[in-house]
């Protein structure tokens, strides 16, 4: 265990029962359409999007063509914090968020004064499952000399509770920030990433136990076995992944990083320790590059989202046009909870604004682009 850290076990929910699991979620997802129900349901979404004055975002790991249509229609494939962002600056009334609840939940914080409307509200994620407020208020309680830093991928009500939010490519400029201030880290969710950024930082964290149920499966013994197959494949890892992959990374990085590692890199082959949706955004920067999906293994050898994140998967094209048609699946927040949630990703924007101000060009361009150009979490 790297000196400064705590690891402070937790009771995390049983991915096998209940109402938000895994199993639940995959057959919540529906099945494909066929080519003639595809194109009816585009157009309805075309259609129904200028008629509400509404935008349509949608993350990295939905499906292609809702992907495809968001950009088609002038709205934006990005991640959680850069969706919102883009919602907020929009001049629409509504903003229809294809991804999971805590996104919803940001463009909810961002704009308040807008509509916020999602496919399946019951898409979740396993990080903001697994980190209960209540559960967090108590956890939080037994340290209050600490600086209290959550990831991106909690709910509002977490928010709330936090000093600092960061995304994976800024959290660990902040942390090393705090780190230098003499300050003591809680950190929650993702063990994963918090191990990750305390090795780096050398930053003393008492870590929540939580993971993603997509990135806890990637394997490092199977990953070393691929690379062997593929020597002259890069590996981009994403920093929710086991140390025993992150380790083996060539490129380690948030979603947008590693989008953009595809194209900077003369690499022709990629192994991807990520979500699977982001290999299509993958294929169009870079047509004619190989992108192979890094090795999963779970429970008895089996995978429970094959690098695919099931709750992603509950979003589809029907269910974008029937919240534009009838108005569902509508994201509340109450008023003073997003006032205070707001607080603690003001301070990260701040921070990243400030960076960039205080930033001069060095010899280096292609490195300070790479530290500078992107603040997304997932």
């Amino acid at each position: 265990m790297p000196s400064g850290t705590r690891i402070v076990e937790f009771d995390r929910p049983d991915m096998a029962v209940g109402t938000h699991t895994v199993a639940e979620a995959w057959a919540r997802v529906n099945p494909p359409l066929s080519p003639q129900e595809r194109e009816f349901q585009k157009d309805r979404i075309r259609r129904l999007l200028k008629s509400r004055n509404a935008v349509l975002v949608a993350h990295y790991y939905v499906d292609a063509d809702i992907q495809d249509l968001a950009e088609e229609t002038g709205g934006c494939v990005s991640d959680s914090l850069e969706m919102a962002r883009f919602g907020r600056d929009h001049a629409a009334d509504t903003l229809v968020v294809s991804g999971v609840r805590f996104m919803g939940e940001t463009a909810k914080i961002l704009s308040p004064e807008k509509r916020i409307l999602m496919p399946d509200l019951d898409a979740t994620c396993s990080l903001d499952l697994g980190c209960d407020p209540v559960a967090f208020a108590a956890f939080r309680a037994q340290y209050p000399d600490r600086t209290v830093v959550v990831y991106a991928n909690t709910s509002a009500a977490v928010k709330a509770q936090a000093d600092w939010m960061v995304t994976s490519s800024i959290g660990l400029d902040i942390v090393s920030e705090l780190h230098r201030q003499g300050k003591k880290i809680l950190w929650a969710p993702d063990r994963h990433l918090g191990s990750y950024i305390q090795r780096e930082t050398g930053a003393d964290m008492v870590l929540w136990q939580g993971s993603c149920t997509v990135h806890d499966e990637f394997k490092g013994l199977e990953l070393d076995l691929m690379r062997k197959e593929h020597p002259d494949a890069l590996v981009l890892v994403h920093p929710e992944s086991p140390a025993s992959v992150v380790a083996q990374a060539d490129v380690v990085g948030s979603t947008s990083r590693l989008l953009a590692a595809v194209t900077e890199s003369p690499a022709t082959t990629f192994i991807v320790a990520t979500d699977q949706g982001l290999l299509h955004k993958m294929r169009l920067a870079a047509p004619g590059k190989t992108f192979i999906a890094a090795p999963t293994a779970g429970e008895s050898a089996t995978c429970k989202s094959c690098a695919h994140c099931p709750w992603m998967a509950m979003n589809s094209l029907k269910g974008v046009a029937d919240a534009l048609e009838f108005g569902t699946n509508e994201v509340r927040l109450d008023p003073a909870l997003g006032r205070q949630a707001k607080i603690c990703i003001d301070r990260m924007l701040d921070f990243a604004a400030a960076r960039r101000r205080n930033t001069r060009p060095g010899p280096d361009l292609a490195q300070e682009q790479a530290l500078f150009s992107g603040i997304g979490p997932a």
